[in-house]
């Protein structure tokens, strides 16, 4: 199996890079403090809104479009606070049924897939925050103790339920994510059955209760692929808030080499070496995975150089 020293490497994963925003948890309770922080004139603010926000580019690149507290639709009760910078900057999210319009028109409403790719390691930080807990609130609105209404509270971070006092946290699926190889350092990808013909990527999966990480990893390539791994070494990991999951990426090392896809998950899996899936991506005949994935980077480890941008799903 190929070791990890290339230049692939040294690359950070997407929305993983240091965001220069500490969190700044100690305060989501202070709201006399959290108060002071919104109406301060250096704090920033933009909405979510479906998982989306609005961006621009800018002379510096390209930015969530922000503004000022005093500019920011009015909302009291579904406003985050994601944290300060070094500077002392407070930042907001806001979550709207819809995003604001914008007069100039330069501006537009952006997912993290598009987004991420963009963005600096500060906005791409922000928004994978703000994208995590609009898709947690928007889906646990109710008590999963008495089925009451919950109400927001810790600047976004819980919701309480005033009928039986349960306090609930905002959610975080594990998943194994893993390139497996094999004893001639093939790799295996495989295409889910709603990707686009010619889509393929690496295994992935939820980690079941009571199981370890490395359990799962096995568990998932042997359930989509029918094939066992030994060797499991664990890379790095990445949030996905799709809507709310961490990738765990492995790399594995394949001991049976006999392909018997799911069919329900993985419609088709194959091995390629390096010289097959170059020229399977020159063809059109393989499309790579998005750049912003923890899967891509676990490819490119193996690949040895970063992959060809991937063309449209259409």
């Amino acid at each position: 199996m190929s070791t990890f020293d290339n230049a692939t490497t040294d690359r950070p994963i997407g929305l993983t890079a240091p965001s220069g925003i500490d969190r700044a948890a100690h305060h989501r309770l202070d709201e006399a403090w959290l108060a002071a922080a919104w109406s301060h004139p250096t704090t920033r603010v933009f909405v979510v809104s479906g998982g989306q926000v609005l961006i621009d580019d800018t002379d510096d690149g390209t930015e969530i479009v922000m503004t000022p507290a005093f500019e920011a639709p009015v909302t009291e009760t579904h406003r985050y606070f994601l944290g300060t910078d070094e500077d002392g900057v407070s930042y907001f999210a806001l979550q709207k049924d819809s995003l604001p319009g914008r007069m100039d028109q330069s501006a537009r409403p952006a997912g993290l897939r598009e987004a991420g790719l963009l963005l600096g390691a500060r906005d791409a930080g922000l928004m994978v925050h703000a994208v995590a807990l609009e898709n947690w609130q928007r889906l646990h609105r109710f008590c999963s103790r008495c089925g009451e209404r919950t109400v927001i509270a810790a600047a976004g971070h819980i919701r309480r339920c005033q009928a039986c006092g349960a306090e609930h946290y905002p959610r975080t699926d594990p998943a194994v994510i893993m390139l497996v190889t094999d004893d001639q350092d093939r790799a295996l990808l495989g295409r889910q059955v709603h990707w686009p013909e010619g889509r393929f990527s690496t295994l992935a999966g939820f980690v079941e209760p009571g199981e370890s990480i490395e359990q799962s990893v096995a568990r998932e390539v042997f359930e989509e692929a029918g094939i066992t791994v030994g060797d499991v070494e664990y890379v790095a990991s990445q949030p996905w808030p799709f809507p709310s999951s961490l990738m765990l990426g492995f790399m594995a090392r394949a001991t049976t080499y006999e392909i018997n896809v799911d069919g329900e998950e993985i419609e088709e899996a194959r091995w390629f070496s390096r010289e097959e899936l170059t020229a399977a991506f020159e063809s059109g005949e393989i499309l790579p995975p998005f750049g912003i994935s923890i899967a891509a980077r676990l490819i490119e480890i193996w690949y040895g150089k970063p992959l060809p941008r991937p063309r449209s799903a259409g």
